[in-house]
C-alpha cells in the first residue's frame, strides 16, 4: 500500500502557513488531526499491512503527526500574538482625554449634626450607648417613672406593635438598660438614635432623631447640668450664645427644665426667627427623678444625676435655616446639594 507522506506533509504545511486567523487554523487541524481527520484514517489502514509494513507505515504516520502538531503549535502562537496586538491596538485608551470625576455624595444634615453632637460630648468624656428601636413597654415607660395609665404616655402618642412592644418614643430606654447594667456605679453616656411618634407636620415627624445624655454620680446638681449644656451650646452654635432654663415637667426628671438658646439672628434682641422673644427652645433636661434611680438599681440617698434630650433635626434646622423637618426624609437631591461633600 503506497502513500505519499511527503506530499501530504507539504500540502498540510502550506495550509497551516496560509491560515490567517485562529479559526482558519482550527479548520486545518480538523482536516488532518481530528478523530475523523486524514492522519487517523491512515492509522486505520495499519491493520491490513504485514508486520514489516506496519513498522515502516507506523513510523511514517507518527513522523507526519509530529511535524503537523509542531507546525500547528508554532502557527497558533504567531496568530495569537497577532490577534492580541490587534485587540490592544483597537482597544487602546487615549490617556490624553480628561477622565470622569467620581460622584461624591453630599453629607446628609441629619448625620452631620448627629456626628457633631456626638463629638462634642465624647470630648467631655461621655461614652456612646446604643439600643434597639423596637423596645419593650417596660423599658420605654415603666422604668422611666411612667406606669400604666400615666398621662405622659398619651403625650408621646406611641406606635405599638403589640401589647408589650412598641417603636421607642425616645432613646431613654437605652439609659434605663445602661442603669440596669451598672447599678450603683457612676455613669456618663449619650444615646443617639431614631425614635418614632404619631406626628407629621412642618415641625414634627413620625420619625426623628435624638441624642439623650445621662450622668449619674455623687453630688451632682442643676449647676453641673447647666454648665454642661452651656458648653455644648457654645460649641454647637458659637461662643456668643447663652442659655436659659425654664421650669417644665417630665416624669423622669425632677426638677425639669426647658432649655433655650439666645437667638443667633438678633443676639437676643428679638426678631422673626425667635418670634420677638430673643430666645429659641432647643432641648429638655432635668435632674434624674429619685424614683427612676431606685427602679434602676441606684441608691438615691447616695447618687444623683442629670439627663437631657436633644432633637437632632431641631438643631440642624437652627444651624442651617431649614424651614420644614420633612425635608430631611424627602430624598430631594437639590436639598442635599446644599451641604458639604464627604
Amino acid at each position: 500500500m503506497h502513500t505519499d507522506f511527503e506530499k501530504i506533509k507539504q500540502e498540510a504545511l502550506t495550509k497551516i502557513n496560509l491560515a490567517l486567523d485562529l479559526g482558519m487554523l482550527d479548520e486545518v487541524r480538523n482536516v488532518y488531526l481530528a478523530k475523523k481527520g486524514l492522519v487517523m484514517s491512515l492509522m486505520g489502514r495499519i491493520k491490513d499491512l504485514s508486520p514489516d509494513e506496519k513498522r515502516v507505515f507506523g513510523q511514517a504516520i507518527n513522523e507526519l503527526k509530529k511535524v503537523l502538531e509542531e507546525a500547528l503549535f508554532a502557527r497558533h502562537e504567531t496568530l495569537s500574538t497577532i490577534a492580541l496586538n490587534e485587540k490592544l491596538e483597537n482597544e487602546k485608551l487615549d490617556l490624553s482625554l480628561p477622565g470622569k470625576e467620581p460622584f461624591i455624595a453630599p453629607q446628609h444634615p441629619f448625620h452631620l449634626i448627629k456626628d457633631e453632637i456626638s463629638d462634642i460630648f465624647i470630648g467631655m468624656g461621655y461614652q456612646i450607648a446604643e439600643g434597639q428601636e423596637v423596645e419593650e413597654d417596660y423599658f420605654n415607660f415603666t422604668l422611666l417613672n411612667m406606669p400604666e395609665n400615666h398621662p405622659a404616655r398619651d403625650m408621646q402618642d406611641s406606635l405599638y406593635i403589640d401589647n408589650k412592644r412598641l417603636l421607642r418614643t425616645h432613646t431613654s430606654p437605652v439609659q434605663a438598660r445602661e442603669m440596669q447594667k451598672n447599678k450603683n456605679k457612676p455613669l456618663k453616656i449619650i444615646s443617639p438614635g431614631k425614635v418614632y411618634r404619631r406626628d407629621d407636620d412642618m415641625t414634627h415627624s413620625h420619625q426623628f432623631g435624638q441624642v439623650e445624655g445621662l450622668v449619674i454620680g455623687e453630688g451632682l446638681s442643676l449647676g453641673n447640668l447647666k454648665a454642661t449644656l452651656d458648653l455644648f451650646v457654645k460649641k454647637m452654635f458659637g461662643p456668643k450664645r447663652e442659655i436659659r432654663f425654664r421650669s417644665s415637667y417630665f416624669p423622669f426628671t425632677e426638677p425639669s427644665v426647658e432649655v433655650d438658646v439666645s437667638c443667633h439672628e438678633c443676639n437676643g434682641k428679638g426678631c422673626s426667627t425667635c418670634k420677638g422673644t430673643g430666645w429659641i427652645e432647643i432641648l429638655g433636661a432635668g435632674m434624674v427623678n429619685p424614683n427612676v434611680l431606685t427602679m434602676n438599681g441606684y441608691d438615691p440617698t447616695r447618687f444623683s444625676g442629670f439627663a437631657f434630650g436633644i432633637g437632632i433635626e431641631r438643631v440642624a434646622m437652627l444651624r442651617f435655616g431649614i424651614d420644614d423637618i420633612r425635608r430631611f426624609y424627602q430624598n430631594d437631591v437639590r436639598f442635599l446639594d446644599q451641604f458639604p461633600k464627604r
